[in-house]
């Protein structure tokens, strides 16, 4: 059964790829991540697609990040850790069409390495963000990163540091600058496709090369940060068994600030 499920508009020239494991808060598994390579790839070569909305199945969830289930094969060697998110993004598959991601309900952890490379973000009022790792005795390493170029570096450090015990509203992520436009429940994609088609009506040749000139912007800190990245979560990550206990003894509750 297919992951990732991809329509295009040509009309408008507006396709919208949308993560579809509602039943696993679209969380993204070993599967998920090859369909999301190929489909990048797949956009690239589209010429009718001028721009992309990339949204979750149902209303839960936007993307919960990495499966917990999911078993990913690691290289004996500390050099050598494999992280499959590294390879779900856009930019990280060299599309450079613009991307702008529908949210609505969570979004968290893993979900950053999509929302890191989109281009901007419209939610809904249920969108809410989080990241979970320092409760479960992990390094937020390249989320981190990709947060800090999202937002101002205290609400990414708060997001970070706090794990489940804050979530970041809608509402202030609309008001310190990671979301761009707040709609009412359910309007996030209908709105981020309205915006998508007005992008993909203009010449393609100078949108794509003004997404590269954006990136670049942030290209050098993203290098920097990825590179201590491997480092800083063998280091600081507890052994898996660990990890294991403190997510089956977290607290349900949380603040929404």
């Amino acid at each position: 059964m297919s992951t990732v499920r991809m329509a295009a508009d040509k009309e408008t020239g507006v396709a919208v790829v949308t993560l579809d494991r509602p039943d696993r808060l679209n969380a993204i598994d070993l599967a998920m991540v090859e369909e999301l390579h190929e489909t990048w790839r797949q956009l690239r070569f589209d010429d009718a697609v001028r721009a992309v909305v990339l949204t979750g199945a149902g209303e839960r969830a936007f993307c919960t990040g990495i499966d917990r289930d999911a078993v990913v094969p690691q290289p004996d060697s500390p050099y050598m850790a494999d992280d499959p998110l590294l390879r779900v993004g856009p930019k990280s598959n060299d599309l450079w069409k613009p991307v702008i991601a529908a949210v609505r309900g969570m979004a968290c952890g893993g979900a950053f390495y999509l929302l890191g490379e989109s281009d901007f973000l419209v939610a809904d009022t249920t969108a809410e963000f989080f990241d979970p790792h320092t409760t479960y005795g992990m390094v937020s390493a390249y989320e981190s990163v990709l947060m800090a170029q999202l937002m101002p570096h205290g609400e990414a450090a708060r997001t970070a540091l706090t794990g489940t015990a804050e979530r970041l509203s809608a509402h202030r992520a609309h008001t310190v600058g990671l979301v761009t436009e707040l709609t009412g429940p359910g309007g996030a994609l209908a709105a981020a496709t309205a915006v998508a088609a007005v992008i993909a009506g203009h010449p393609a040749e100078a949108v794509q090369g003004t997404v590269r000139a954006l990136w670049a912007a942030k290209e050098a800190a993203l290098a920097q940060g990825f590179a201590q990245a491997p480092h800083l979560v063998a280091l600081g990550n507890l052994p898996g068994e660990r990890q294991a206990e403190l997510f089956r003894a977290r607290q349900r509750t949380y603040r929404l600030r």
